[in-house]
């Protein structure tokens, strides 16, 4: 992507310590483009900002500090995108802090895509993951892009399921992207890279600090027609989501749990609270209306074997197992063991075995 004046004013002001979102735009408002900007005096500028940024403003463009960012943008995959570009996504002009600035990687096209975002826990159940994953994929074959974190856990079975439709899948992210993070998700970060998008508001080289996660949650909410929240704790930050969701007007869905799950108590909160109750994708396809509802998928036949009058998907102990069904646990072993190999049964840490289908 080739840099001009105007984008290295626009790179230029967001790297200003202190000026922040709102200072810019305040800036922008009383002045008009960053060219401009850059080239008031300073007691023009102390009119809008505080002396110190007024100061640094003066000072122009910093090459030395712009050449990182120059290297960045020969990647064909990576580019920038302004509050000034015609693509910039329409849906976040609409939110009460648009970022000025985000840096891109991938495919630029599906920032202006009907988006739906989901969201969860990091520490999610083995059901949550295949729910993620499941709801993610459905959703992106009716060609609605999947927006999430790139965390562990909900977040990257989204990303995976929304890449295997044709809707594809953003990840929003809270470290500049010439950064990995987590860095077990690499892998899932080339595929978004390729086949979806990554986006940061940023600069490069910006680290993993705590503060940026909340910061890049309303770029996700407010990204999409909707958030769905597959699964989190009463501290979940994905609760942050929704409720940023509801403040930028953005519908909310979660998926129940178990009464006992903390994994659920997040989402039941939702619920109680005026979310969406969905089970299927269908729910969620409905209520934004942009798609005709899927058709509901046939039901897939599978040998019921009796130790399921015994397990549900209720994570439950072996000796508990034992005890219910009267089986030895040689036996119940082997019987866990295969129909974990058949998919059916998943095994837990702490030694807890759960029904997953």
């Amino acid at each position: 992507m080739p840099i001009d004046a105007e984008l290295a004013s626009w790179i230029t002001l967001s790297q200003i310590p202190g000026l922040g979102n709102e200072g810019l735009r305040n800036l922008l408002q009383t002045f008009g483009s960053p060219t401009n900007i850059l080239a008031t005096p300073k007691d023009l500028l102390r009119q809008v900002v505080r002396p110190v940024i007024a100061n640094a403003i003066s000072n122009g463009i910093n090459q030395l500090a712009l050449a990182p960012v120059i290297d960045w943008l020969q990647d064909p995959l990576n580019s920038i995108v302004t509050l000034a570009d015609t693509d910039y996504p329409q849906a976040l002009l609409n939110i009460a802090d648009p970022p000025p600035l985000l840096y891109i990687k991938g495919r630029r096209d599906l920032l202006n895509h009907s988006s739906l975002a989901i969201v969860g826990s990091r520490n999610a159940t083995v059901q949550g993951l295949h729910n993620a994953e499941a709801f993610a994929q459905a959703a992106s074959n009716s060609d609605l892009c999947i927006v999430s974190g790139m965390a562990h856990g909900i977040d990257a079975a989204a990303h995976q399921g929304g890449l295997r439709g044709r809707g594809s899948s953003i990840a929003v992210v809270g470290t500049g992207l010439d950064k990995v993070y987590p860095a077990a998700n690499r892998d899932l970060a080339h595929q978004l890279a390729s086949s979806g998008c990554l986006i940061s508001e940023f600069s490069l080289g910006s680290p993993p600090i705590a503060s940026n996660f909340p910061r890049r949650n309303r770029i996700i909410s407010g990204l999409s027609l909707g958030c769905l929240v597959v699964e989190a704790s009463l501290q979940s930050g994905s609760l942050i989501t929704a409720r940023m969701a509801l403040e930028q007007g953005r519908e909310v869905f979660a998926i129940p749990g178990s009464i006992h799950s903390p994994q659920a108590k997040g989402c039941h909160t939702l619920i109680k609270q005026g979310a969406k109750l969905v089970d299927h994708a269908n729910d969620i396809l409905e209520e934004l209306r942009v798609f005709a509802p899927l058709d509901k998928p046939p039901t897939k036949k599978l040998n019921v074997h009796p130790i399921f009058a015994h397990l549900d998907y209720e994570p439950l102990d072996i000796d508990t197992l034992c005890m219910r069904s009267g089986l030895t646990i040689e036996a119940l072993s082997a019987i866990l063991l295969q129909l974990e190999l058949d998919g059916q049964v998943a095994t837990l840490p702490g030694g807890l075995y759960q029904r997953v289908v």
